[in-house]
């Protein structure tokens, strides 16, 4: 009798705790237009052992006790533990933890989640918090927008210790993580991952629509839409579109037919009817510009991981020809320096030996001037691209050039910059760069 009595209570609780959850999504439908088809994308169910909630990046799971506990204290806890695990979601939170330090992690997200609710000024989600004010007011003087991703990377750099981690652990903790380190079936996580992007694009647009109703005490949200909604390239196939097809010197073994070699083998004994081609049409990179913007705006370490990533992909010998004619620029409002890389060796002396010149204003108009010079006077036979890596903030040519041009920018350094329509806009996020 005891054991159905408990049972029973504990089934009460469960369907009082659905209930309060749907009430809470309920009532950011009222309050939040542009979230209904997210917020009807995140079902809720009891059970998992999570404390008193948290998703595993589909479902919304919570504790029935814990979750009645929390509504005792106000509906807005409930409510903002619903916007806060749903946040997590859209920004794909639970599907980038790979390779990152768990707590540091989890911390970066929910400071991103809670920066975001802090910004939405709702009653229904106000809950009191002025260490929260604080920590974004020091993230901010590094950070334009507080994305995971780039919050992650500040709070390695700060290298928080022990009490005062814990006190903005305790400052940022609302919904339990522990679902996100639970190995899912892979074609699961990658359907919940691409239906959160999604959702995440649709959202965007329907701010657009409702700007007027959105715009009000939601900048932070749309900030963090605009950046997570950037289109992410592999950078490797980026490079591809520098590349030229040439014969080179190898063994073209998809062409070669094995079933005339197999047959001549067998009629006339050592004697092949077919062998491969000595020759082989590959597509790699023969010649291409990269110019560093060295301006005061656009910082050392920025520069260099970019640098890093580049060298890193076209060291392999599968991305280009064994001659090769690289010209690295450095400019700020004029060109700092200039160097030529005809090969492999060369482009390692000069990654060991790099040294950042210039540090004056940004004007990307002398680069391409003197790229200019550079094809009259015969330097390049090929040139397929220039990859200028920027923050963006100065004067751009007016006259499209005789190739493919690419404005690069890192996505935790990144604000709103409109290139020329004859340029490509590339936003690398830490994925692109630290992650692979």
């Amino acid at each position: 009798m005891v054991i159905y009595q408990e049972q029973e209570l504990h089934q009460r609780q469960e369907l009082l705790g659905a209930r309060i959850l749907r009430q809470a999504r309920n009532e950011l439908y009222l309050h939040l237009r542009f979230l209904d088809l997210a917020l009807g994308s995140l079902p809720v169910k009891p059970g998992k052992g999570v404390h008193p909630a948290g998703t595993d990046g589909g479902t919304l799971f919570f504790e029935p006790e814990e979750l009645l506990r929390l509504y005792q204290t106000g509906r807005a806890p409930v409510t903002r533990l619903y916007l806060h695990s749903l946040f997590h979601c859209l920004f794909c939170h639970p599907f980038y933890r790979k390779e990152r330090e768990a707590e540091v992690w989890n911390l970066a997200c929910d400071i991103a989640a809670e920066s975001v609710l802090d910004s939405l000024l709702l009653k229904c989600v106000h809950v009191p918090g002025s260490l929260r004010q604080a920590v974004y007011a020091r993230l901010r003087e590094k950070l334009s927008v507080l994305t995971a991703g780039a919050v992650y990377r500040e709070l390695l750099r700060l290298e928080l210790g022990g009490p005062e981690l814990a006190r903005w652990e305790k400052a940022f903790h609302v919904d339990d993580h522990m679902l996100w380190d639970r190995e899912q079936p892979p074609a699961r996580t990658e359907r919940n991952r691409k239906q959160w992007e999604n959702l995440r694009e649709r959202m965007e647009m329907d701010m657009e629509i409702f700007s007027s109703e959105a715009a009000e005490g939601s900048r932070g949200l749309s900030e963090q839409l605009r950046i997570e909604n950037r289109r992410r390239y592999d950078y490797r196939e980026f490079l591809r579109r520098f590349s030229v097809i040439r014969e080179e010197m190898q063994v073209d073994l998809d062409s070669f037919d094995y079933i005339f070699y197999n047959y001549g083998m067998n009629l006339y004994g050592n004697m092949p009817l077919i062998e491969p081609q000595e020759t082989k049409e590959v597509q790699k990179i023969e010649e291409f510009v990269i110019v560093i913007d060295t301006s005061m705006s656009c910082k050392d370490t920025l520069v260099r991981r970019f640098l890093e990533e580049t060298y890193s992909i076209l060291k392999e010998s599968e991305s280009f020809f064994r001659s090769i004619r690289i010209r690295i620029l450095q400019c700020d409002d004029r060109v700092q320096a200039d160097t030529e890389i005809a090969g492999r060796e060369e482009l390692e002396a000069y990654m060991e030996h790099l040294a950042i010149k210039g540090q004056g204003g940004t004007d990307f108009r002398p680069a391409f001037a003197y790229v200019e010079e550079l094809l009259a006077e015969k330097k390049f036979y090929h040139l397929r691209g220039l990859i200028y890596f920027t923050d963006g903030y100065g004067t751009f040519p007016v006259k499209m050039p005789p190739y493919e041009t690419a404005f690069v920018f890192l996505q935790d350094n990144y604000r709103d910059v409109d290139v020329p329509p004859w340029a490509v806009k590339l936003i690398l996020g830490e994925e692109e760069l630290l992650y692979r």
